[in-house]
């Protein structure tokens, strides 16, 4: 191996730029990146997760893609329990069952927007997006006559694209911060304990309307959430429509100013609104 000596002032001298040089361009080259990574970050867009309330209230959806089996025993639970949700409702779905986008509405439960065919939303281009939502939209308006303005991803799937799609069409990106699991046909004792240990304030549960076992947990678990004093809540009852921001680590809907507890629940309003 060879090693090189530097000798005399102006060897070291140049060694002593060479060495600042070096210094100077790795050091431009880490902010650079990070600068590009903190551009990335502030511009990415993120959906509602979970909303940060100064009560207990929280919110449990349904999401219907397939299948109506067990629709109409968890209808009569829920107005059993005096209960009001949100029910994300697919296209083919609103197609196939019409009967059932009335039968939901007229029990008092709102209507989101789960696109009309249940695509991998991250694969379409812009315009392919808004027709899905479009179509889905149109379809649940002419058997409701009211505009929906929550929206479901499908797969929770969603981009900066999608987002802003949504958002032109007047929509509510929503998520998710409690997953049932129903999807995976686990027992109801399973759902319900996985519901009952993550339940808070400002949660929002993701559930399906046809989960084979989703309607016997909803009825274990409904009593003893509010027996715990938790408030069940439609998700346009939970969320802030305006001054507010979302956490982009987190999905954390939080509202500019935190608003004062609510002393009692609103009272119930005949027949159902459409979002």
């Amino acid at each position: 191996m060879r090693v090189f000596y530097i000798r005399g002032t102006w060897g070291k001298l140049g060694l002593i730029v060479l060495a600042f040089l070096v210094f100077t361009v790795m050091h431009w080259l880490s902010e650079k990146a990070i600068t590009t990574v903190s551009t990335m970050l502030a511009s990415r867009l993120v959906p509602i997760y979970k909303v940060e309330v100064p009560d207990k209230r929280m919110s449990i959806s349904f999401d219907a893609m397939w299948g109506v089996d067990y629709t109409d025993e968890l209808l009569r639970i829920l107005a059993e329990n005096d209960v009001r949700t949100t029910f994300f409702l697919g296209g083919y779905w609103v197609e196939k069952y019409p009967e059932y986008v009335k039968k939901i509405v007229d029990a008092g439960h709102e209507i989101g927007n789960h696109t009309y065919s249940h695509p991998h939303l991250n694969n379409l281009s812009p315009a392919a997006i808004r027709q899905e939502l479009e179509r889905n939209h149109n379809n649940i308006k002419a058997i409701t006559g009211t505009d929906s303005f929550l929206f479901r991803p499908p797969f929770g799937e969603y981009s900066n694209k999608v987002i802003e799609v949504a958002e032109q069409l007047g929509y509510y990106t929503i998520q998710w911060s409690i997953d049932s699991l129903d999807w995976k046909d686990v027992s109801a004792q399973f759902i319900v304990d996985r519901i009952l240990s993550q339940a808070g304030p400002g949660e929002i549960v993701l559930m399906h309307n046809n989960g084979k076992h989703t309607a016997e947990a909803v009825a274990r678990f409904l009593p003893e959430l509010k027996r715990q004093g938790f408030e069940i809540v439609p998700i346009s009852e939970l969320i802030y429509r305006d001054n507010y921001y979302i956490e982009q680590h987190s999905g954390l809907q939080r509202p500019l100013k935190l608003p004062k507890p609510r002393t009692q629940p609103e009272a119930s309003v005949g027949g159902g609104v459409v979002l």
